[in-house]
């Protein structure tokens, strides 16, 4: 299976699914639509090429109703005929539906991902936190973010630091932003990104500490005299490899 360099360097090996070979019968079934016309699913995969085979899954789920046994039914059939879990190519439909600002088929699909043992890494979950908050479900994204990376903070790359951090502030969560800044700060982990730093200090600012503010724009006053450097940050390819337990 042929994979670009660029998605390669974002995904580790997979493992072989644990059925080498799946029946065509239970997804050469017909489904309605809302329109009540029916369309064979798995015919619609078979006899394309992989890279259309992207393109198709992507325009296939953004017509589709958002149900879990509408959207798990359709990446059931995508990988039917699959030897090995395509990790690949189904990173690439994420990147396409996040383009699209399609958050609830984001959701979905990663959970689809996480559910077949597949994508465990801390950038999986970051980038369904991320999903999640644009979905509009904030609750349940502060839920994973507590169940699966919060209780080790220490370990987890600012690149998903920050993507909490931006969910509390698009959130008005002031008090959370503080804290996470100030738990990361615990570690000795200094921030590296002029905006998160920005956004910590208009969160002191909106809970009226003053001084809190102050400190931490002459702490990292570096940051606004100079360009912004990768220095002290993990690659995504480090970070794809940090797997998380389920």
């Amino acid at each position: 299976m042929l994979r670009s360099k660029a998605i390669t360097c974002l995904i580790k090996p997979t493992s072989r699914l644990g059925i080498s070979k799946i029946p065509i019968s239970p997804f050469s079934q017909t489904t309605s639509t809302q329109d009540q016309t029916q369309t064979p699913i798995l015919q619609r995969f078979q006899n394309v090429s992989k890279k259309d085979k992207i393109t198709v899954l992507v325009s296939k789920l953004v017509d589709l109703e958002n149900t879990k046994e509408a959207v798990y039914g359709t990446l059931d059939a995508w990988v039917a005929e699959e030897h090995e879990f395509p990790i690949g190519r189904v990173k690439t439909a994420l990147l396409t539906l996040e383009k699209k600002e399609k958050w609830h088929k984001v959701v979905q699909v990663i959970k689809w991902m996480l559910s077949k043992g597949h994508g465990t890494t801390i950038g999986t979950y970051g980038q369904l936190i991320r999903a999640l908050d644009m979905d509009n479900r904030v609750e349940e994204a502060k839920r994973l973010w507590g169940r699966k990376l919060g209780r080790n903070v220490e370990l987890v790359p600012w690149k998903v630091c920050e993507i909490m951090v931006y969910v509390y502030y698009r959130n008005e969560m002031w008090k959370e932003v503080v804290k996470l800044f100030e738990e990361l700060e615990g570690y000795n982990r200094k921030c590296t990104d002029k905006v998160i730093v920005e956004r910590v200090a208009e969160s002191y600012e909106k809970l009226s500490l003053v001084e809190e503010k102050e400190g931490v724009m002459v702490k990292y006053k570096s940051l606004f005299s100079k360009s912004r450097g990768k220095y002290g940050r993990k690659s995504s390819k480090e970070l794809s490899k940090i797997v998380v337990s389920r």
